[in-house]
């Protein structure tokens, strides 16, 4: 009788540990784990977005791959959510002219990107998250989020937008050196970096190329051109991220994560979305009767 309780204490602990052990990491998934795992996280699913694109001397070319993924990864373990293999199809053409940049066509990343959303929602996903690490898709994402709404579709997109906490910012700033411009590649990415991926991050080498901004389109008001990056950075590296440290980066992080949490644990329980889209495309098919 009590080899037969050990038995089956020992089986429900099992059973209970490959419950809990249930991979997030979309590549590590088995394919009758991943009909468990399409369960589990309620039909929802993370897209990581980065891009291979320089970083200033200091760090790899990418660097936003590791840090959306970082951030989806921490979220996934206190929020259970599927997350996608690292995804490097965006814009970075302002880049071009820097080595080591892999700048696909507006046409390629438009397409490759639906169809991956497609094929998320044939594998059972019905809301689909988009992580993003890479500052030059902004404008790419906000028209193709807008672009959803062309056709029919059974899922459901979001896309995460952290906001600042100046309290975080303060206490970051705090334990490194105030950058005066800390965009790309400047102090507060280099610190993240330094925090989740230090073997790749090199911050002593953050000064042998200049960070600042070099205004050349300054004259010009009114204006909006694709070169306006290139003008301010043509070294593609906006900052001075020499005093960068990990302790900041670590605070910047978890401040992120904690707002991917709340977002993921949102997205789970919304309905509002997908009841507005239902109502849209089928009001779209039929303008004529829509109520005025």
């Amino acid at each position: 009788m009590k080899k037969i309780s050990m038995l089956f204490f020992a089986a429900l602990f099992f059973f209970c540990s490959g419950a809990q052990d249930l991979p997030f990491r979309m590549e590590e998934l088995t394919a009758p784990d991943f009909v468990k795992a399409v369960d589990k996280s309620q039909k929802t699913c993370i897209i990581p977005l980065g891009v291979f694109e320089k970083h200033g001397p200091q760090l790899p070319l990418g660097t936003d791959l590791y840090m959306s993924r970082e951030y989806s990864l921490r979220a996934a373990e206190q929020e259970y959510v599927v997350v996608f293999p690292w995804y490097y199809f965006s814009q970075i053409n302002e880049a071009r002219h820097q080595p080591g940049t892999i700048a696909y066509s507006p046409e390629i990343i438009w397409k490759v990107l639906q169809e991956t959303l497609n094929e998320l929602n044939r594998n059972g996903f019905e809301k689909i998250i988009i992580v993003n690490g890479h500052g030059g898709n902004s404008a790419f994402l906000n028209y193709f989020g807008m672009a959803q709404l062309s056709e029919p579709r059974n899922y459901s997109l979001y896309w995460f937008r952290p906001q600042d906490n100046p309290e975080v910012e303060k206490k970051a700033a705090e334990l490194s050196q105030h950058d005066k411009y800390d965009q790309h590649a400047g102090n507060s990415e280099t610190s993240m970096m330094a925090a989740a991926h230090p073997k790749v991050t090199h911050i002593d080498r953050a000064g042998q190329q200049s960070g600042a901004d070099l205004e050349r389109m300054k004259n010009l008001k009114y204006v909006y051109s694709g070169i306006w990056w290139y003008a301010s950075f043509p070294n593609h590296y906006g900052g001075d991220a020499g005093k960068a440290t990990p302790e900041a980066g670590e605070l910047l992080i978890d401040e992120t994560v904690k707002q991917l949490v709340e977002m993921i644990q949102q997205v789970k329980a919304d309905t509002v979305v997908p009841e507005l889209q239902k109502q849209f495309f089928e009001e779209a098919e039929n303008p004529l009767k829509t109520k005025q």
